[in-house]
């Protein structure tokens, strides 16, 4: 499911710059972060969540609703 990022400049320069040092594609890198950062988030969300009762929503549909789902 392709979607289309926006980046600062400096971001760009930053992502090009290491995929040049370690011969990632940029595409790699960016997942890398994405992938990362839901597991960080899941846990801290996981966390706050403990003893709350919650209705368990899926990745895709907190995407869906944090705008940057399809």
């Amino acid at each position: 499911m392709p979607h289309l990022l926006r980046f600062s400049r400096d971001l760009e320069a930053r992502l090009e710059r290491l995929s040049q040092q370690t011969g990632l594609s940029k595409a790699e890198l960016i997942e890398r972060c994405v992938s990362d950062g839901v597991a960080s988030l899941e846990t801290q969300l996981l966390l706050e969540s403990v003893g709350t009762a919650r209705p368990e929503r899926s990745i895709d549909q907190l995407l869906r609703e944090s705008g940057l789902g399809a």
